[in-house]
């Protein structure tokens, strides 16, 4: 579910912080169909990737699962949840690593998030073979298309889109230093905030205030700012209603349960000397700003919600070479992790197959030395090096053969490598991209699996 999918709202619900991201991966283990589990949640969007032997009973445990997570009922899971199977699977964790699926398109915040998301999988030992391989190599793709292509000219993350946002509606965005003489205040410490404050001191922002809960931390990101050369000074965050009446913007990214700032907390706003409205920009999910702080006179909320409006109305103008260009890396990856894939997955079979013939040697030159019990050693020894000769080169072409085919075939099966190698016809697995509600529900699974 992403933003192109679904309404601000839904998305907060079904927003995950590290520990809850933690014990859904492990819920999604506990169910049978499933055996591992990878969740990237952003402000922009929660995806589950699973590996599944079975693919509706898995899409449906997964709805299921994020119904008791989330409280949100299965109707409107499977009205706004998109599903991606196979090869359609792998593009899309590498166009999302790429920040190609972003609300703004080549921000590289992003490739940190999966980064992350697969980090915490690791630790809480959700991912297996096939999930290690496909984060890896959408990684190595969203490193390709920052590197190789233009596409971070387009934007470089959430943080900028919000903050041009609200100097364009403050009539600042034609200014080299826009906020030239301006205070602005941070609301957290963490990767957003951090942004931010970089953001903000590139735009030439006159000094930061900095108020977390974890005071050590505003400290430690005060001094990056100095080190950088923006001056900064430190709130306690209970005194965090008092830094808004010194400053012109106020961005929160903190992630919290509870409101940072809520009407009450603008009260004291009447006696400010600036001249600009005191500009709010929310960038968590959930929601840190009170929606209500909107109606107070002299003060402008930029929010998720007005973001994707404004992305609605066209904001997104990336150039069409950046993302050919990076399309056309992802396809180049995709190609390779997918023929990977099938060859590791009938590597296996040629390995049994190998040994099967290596047990067949060995039956037979055991019988072959108790019928010819007057065969010297030298004999024998010729013999036994003339069999296995003749089974490796018997062998060497079926499992070249095999292992190429799988490369270049799209489909992952035994059955594909022994239809082309002897001639038989058959038919290809499809890999899919629908909608979650084009898919039967549980009831339906049910009825089809007692029918059948």
């Amino acid at each position: 579910m992403s933003h192109r999918s679904a309404p601000v709202a839904l998305l907060e619900r079904l927003s995950m912080d590290d520990d809850v991201r933690d014990s859904t991966a492990l819920a999604l283990l506990e169910r049978p169909s499933l055996s591992e589990a990878m969740i990237i949640s952003t402000c922009n969007r929660l995806e589950v990737y699973t590996v599944t032997n079975s693919f509706h009973t898995g899409v449906q445990e997964v709805v299921e699962v994020l119904h008791k997570v989330s409280g949100v009922d299965i109707d409107t899971l499977r009205g706004y949840l998109y599903v991606r199977y196979a090869d359609a699977a792998a593009e899309h964790m590498m166009v999302v690593a790429s920040g190609l699926d972003s609300m703004v398109v080549g921000e590289q915040q992003i490739i940190g998030q999966v980064r992350t998301a697969y980090q915490r999988a690791v630790e809480c030992k959700s991912v297996g073979p096939a999930l290690h391989a496909l984060a890896q190599s959408a990684l190595h793709t969203g490193k390709r298309v920052h590197s190789e292509t233009d596409i971070d000219d387009a934007g470089a993350s959430m943080v900028s889109f919000a903050v041009d946002e609200a100097l364009h509606h403050l009539g600042l965005s034609h200014e080299v230093t826009p906020l030239a003489g301006r205070r602005a205040l941070i609301l957290g410490a963490g990767a957003m905030a951090s942004l931010a404050a970089t953001h903000l001191g590139r735009l030439g922002v006159e000094e930061l205030v900095i108020s977390n809960r974890t005071r050590s931390r505003a400290e430690r990101l005060a001094e990056h700012s100095r080190e950088a050369g923006v001056p900064a000074q430190v709130f306690d965050f209970d005194d965090r209603a008092e830094a808004l009446k010194i400053v012109d913007i106020a961005v929160s990214a903190t992630g919290a349960d509870n409101f940072t700032i809520t009407p009450q907390d603008l009260d004291g706003l009447a006696g400010r000397s600036s001249d600009l409205p005191l500009t709010l920009i929310d960038l968590s999910m959930p929601r840190d700003i009170d929606d209500d702080t909107a109606g107070i006179p002299g003060v402008y909320l930029v929010n998720i919600e007005r973001l994707h409006r404004a992305h609605e109305l066209g904001a997104d103008d990336v150039d069409d070479r950046g993302q050919r260009d990076a399309m056309r890396i992802v396809r180049e990856e995709l190609d390779e992790f997918s023929s990977a894939q099938r060859v590791r997955d009938v590597v296996p079979a040629v390995s049994a197959l190998r040994r099967h013939a290596a047990t067949l040697i060995e039956d037979e030159l055991t019988r072959l030395r108790g019928r010819t019990p007057a065969m010297d050693d030298g004999d024998f020894e010729e013999v036994t090096r003339t069999v296995r000769r003749v089974v490796d080169k018997l062998l060497h072409q079926p499992t070249v053969k095999v292992k190429e085919l799988a490369a270049e075939s799209g489909v992952v099966s035994y059955e594909s490598a022994l239809q082309e190698l002897f001639g038989l016809k058959g038919e290809c697995r499809r890999h899919i991209s629908v909608d979650v509600a084009e898919l039967p529900d549980a009831e339906q699974i049910r009825r089809s699996a007692t029918e059948n």
